[in-house]
């Protein structure tokens, strides 16, 4: 197999390298010469500046999506790997999936990272980052769109999540299935990827409030962000997205205020709307509130940011359905 894939380094734990013996923090061509034995891939190397993974802003997730979009339509790559911590990769992959548009036909965008560093016993970063190369080249990942690496396992933006802050099997798409796995050197999918999501509508809001609600909530704390500026909020509900009846007098005021609501849950939910669910469950529906499709609530909340790119509540109304 060949291929040309840009691989992108953020300086992440697999860059890490913590003895004596090794210390410092790994660039890009560093982690490549760490991959034993020949991919059969040509490999560009590019570091960039990023956040520690547990405080990526919305501003580096929405560089690092733009950077793999170009270099598969401007550039001609036929791939692009980004390292990324991995407390927060899957809102930067699903970012760079909903922003991909027809970059997703061009290639591979894989996004990977490590739970050891590159110095530790046993490190998975090299052979995560050789799998995640070999696939972002292979042709078997055009049109999956963003897809995370890890243990040799493919999962699609949409589906992953991070299950594990210790083991290298770290990452899990339940109840989804996993993408495909990294055979002998190739990329094999197991499972058909989930729909493309609807084009993104313009440019992303960055702005945009997660908060997790609990019963009795004080309404204070959601128009408090409003107040900050937020352009939009997503509330982690329960169940089949069930919000505190507190908070349903300022949903609507926000709904005229022409503030959208996005309530996921923290449970897995099934990809319907609010109004949809049986009666008594999704009553925030009623009162202006959208629901977020299924997605976890961190993905709902890159989900806002593009869709507010489109314009207000019913803008945001109208591509979540889409979605």
């Amino acid at each position: 197999m060949s291929g040309r894939v840009l691989l992108v380094a953020t300086g992440d734990v697999m860059a890490y390298a913590r003895r004596t013996s090794r210390p410092g923090l790994a660039t890009a061509a560093d982690l490549l010469a760490a991959v034993p034995g020949d991919l059969g891939v040509e490999v560009v190397t590019e570091d960039v500046q990023a956040e520690p993974s547990w405080d990526t802003s919305p501003a580096t997730m929405l560089r690092l999506a733009r950077r793999a979009r170009a270099a598969l339509l401007d550039e001609g790559f036929d791939g692009v790997v980004v390292t990324h911590g991995l407390d927060t990769i899957e809102e930067t992959a699903f970012l760079a999936d909903l922003l991909a548009g027809p970059a997703a036909l061009r290639g591979g965008i894989v996004l990977t990272g490590a739970v050891r560093g590159l110095d530790e016993l046993s490190s998975d970063g090299p052979r995560n980052l050789a799998s995640s190369l070999v696939a972002a080249a292979d042709p078997a990942l055009r049109g999956t769109g963003a897809v995370v690496c890890v243990n040799d396992e493919l999962h699609a933006a949409r589906w992953v999540t991070m299950t594990d802050a210790t083991g290298v099997a770290t990452m899990s798409s339940a109840p989804a299935p996993i993408l495909g796995r990294v055979v002998d050197g190739r990329a094999e999918l197991t499972a058909t990827p989930p729909p493309r999501p609807p084009a993104a509508p313009g440019e992303p809001e960055t702005h945009v409030a997660l908060i997790k609600t609990y019963p009795e909530m004080d309404p204070v704390l959601l128009t408090s962000v409003v107040d900050a500026g937020a352009r939009g909020v997503v509330l982690e509900g329960t169940g089949a997205g069930n919000v505190p009846v507190t908070l349903f007098a300022t949903i609507g005021e926000l709904a005229e205020w022409d503030i959208p609501v996005v309530v996921a849950s923290r449970c897995r939910t099934r990809p319907v709307a609010l109004e949809d669910l049986p009666l008594g469950l999704g009553l925030a529906a009623k009162v202006g509130a959208i629901g977020a499709r299924g997605l976890a609530a961190v993905k709902a909340r890159s989900a806002l940011m593009v869709a507010l790119g489109g314009g207000g509540r019913q803008a945001v109304r109208d591509w979540f359905a889409r979605l």
